[in-house]
């Protein structure tokens, strides 16, 4: 199985930052040692070429981001602190789920160490997201004519506002976001399939929900690719999140959405999404519960 990764996706971020810094390199580390390792073959992204940014994003914004002249407020609203290595990154990542999806069209499935940006706005960041490599993703691969129709099936905590945001209008882009209702971002944005849940939702009413959704989606759309936001921000432990799954619910949720698209013979990208926890270990391990699904799956 084909994953992605860049050991510069890593940024200095102060101990006391909700969001970890090391969560990259902890989770690849993490794969190293599991035991299907010997079955993923890394690829390593370059940094996103400025014809693919700018159907995403406006010049102005990359032009802010490229030469560190973002103000206060820009950073504010981005809420990590600014350093070359996230700069950067923010470059790296993008492409990363590009070259991803670019694989699962070619074998499948693919898994991308990072991405999952999905608070990025056209012409702003957010909430620890700089550019949209969700939409970044969808846009370049129906320009580029790889895709007619693509599917974003963002099953974060938090609702993919940025994604809907630069998407919309996009008509061959179909947005799916299933998330808490009451947590951030607290003014949500309309997209094609908005689902939210109260606080505190729990396993049943969340699998059951899940599966219904993708049967109404199935009825009415037969996507050439899925790009899977497989945020685990669900989980009930989670520094950031507010919805009561558990780690076998996330596993089902997981199994789940590859039994329905890949059983149609539906290519599907992963991105990892949110997860927050001041235990490193405990927070790879979890990210790594989408890439043990896939290789399952496989």
């Amino acid at each position: 199985m084909h994953i992605f990764y860049h050991p510069d996706y890593d940024i200095p971020v102060p101990s006391t930052h909700r969001f970890v810094g090391t969560k990259f390199s902890d989770l690849y580390n993490h794969l190293q040692t599991q035991p299907f390792a010997s079955k993923l073959k890394v690829g390593q992204p370059t940094p996103a070429p400025m014809e693919r940014i700018t159907r995403a994003h406006t010049s102005s914004y990359i032009e802010k981001v490229s030469k560190d002249e973002l103000s206060k407020e820009d950073l504010r609203l981005i809420n990590l602190p600014w350093t070359e290595r996230l700069r950067n990154r923010s470059f790296l990542a993008i492409e990363g789920t590009y070259q991803t999806a670019r694989q699962a069209l070619k074998s499948g499935i693919a898994c991308h160490v990072g991405g999952g940006t999905h608070h990025a706005h056209r012409d702003h960041g957010l909430g620890f997201c700089v550019f949209n490599d969700l939409a970044y993703t969808a846009k370049n691969l129906i320009a580029e004519g790889h895709v007619q129709e693509i599917l974003i099936l963002d099953l974060d905590v938090h609702q993919g506002d940025g994604t809907i945001d630069i998407c919309q209008g996009e008509p061959q882009i179909f947005t799916c976001s299933i998330h808490s209702e009451s947590n951030f971002p607290f003014e949500k944005k309309k997209g094609w399939i908005d689902i939210g849940f109260p606080a505190g939702t729990k396993d049943q009413t969340y699998l059951d929900t899940l599966s219904q959704t993708l049967d109404s989606i199935q009825s009415s759309l037969t996507p050439d690719l899925v790009l899977f936001d497989a945020g685990i921000d669900v989980y009930t432990n989670d520094g950031l999140g507010n919805l009561k799954l558990s780690i076998e619910g996330i596993r089902k949720r997981d199994q789940l959405v590859f039994e329905h698209f890949r059983g149609r013979g539906i290519p599907m990208a992963t991105v990892i999404g949110g997860g927050y926890s001041q235990d490193r270990q405990e927070l790879a391990n979890r990210h790594g519960l989408i890439f043990e699904s896939a290789i399952n799956y496989l």
